[in-house]
């Protein structure tokens, strides 16, 4: 009995190379495929907005790269002594409102500016499943694409 089913998947016949800006985005397996390709010198830019695990979230990021999306003050949301994007990861959270939203802003300005100019995107996917907020409440994404959530920064499920 076999409990494996062999699967033969071509190599591409255009294969990256050092010449060759990466971006990637998603899931954990993000950072480890774009740290290998870092520590072998490649141009990449990884997770602009952190990492991100699902399909929804992954797409919204993108779209926001492209039309060169400016976050703004309302955006953010007071949580746990923290200010935070329901559409980024923990890693831009901070204390200070404005220092926050300059380090998101920062990092889209430098996402929409290699996407022009990469070659490979590389998505990684670490879940089928994508999360929204329940109701509009002072901690609500009003300006996002339907009030997705793509880190839940440890908010109360209700």
């Amino acid at each position: 009995m076999d409990f494996m089913l062999d699967i033969n998947i071509p190599s591409p016949q255009q294969k990256i190379n050092y010449h060759d800006p990466v971006m990637l985005v998603g899931s954990c397996f993000t950072e480890h495929i774009g740290n290998t390709l870092e520590e072998l010198k490649f141009d990449i830019l990884q997770n602009p907005n952190g990492i991100l695990f699902d399909p929804i979230s992954v797409a919204t990021s993108l779209s926001s790269y492209v039309q060169h999306k400016k976050y703004q003050a309302e955006d953010l949301f007071y949580l746990n002594e923290l200010w935070q994007s329901w559409q980024h990861h923990s890693i831009f959270s901070g204390p200070d409102k404005e220092q926050c939203l300059r380090n998101i802003n920062h990092s889209q300005d430098k996402a929409h500016e290699f996407l022009k100019k990469a070659k490979w995107l590389i998505i990684t996917l670490g879940s089928s499943f994508s999360y929204r907020l329940t109701e509009t409440t002072p901690h609500s994404f009003r300006r996002g694409a339907g009030g997705e959530v793509a880190n839940c920064h440890r908010a109360p499920a209700q």
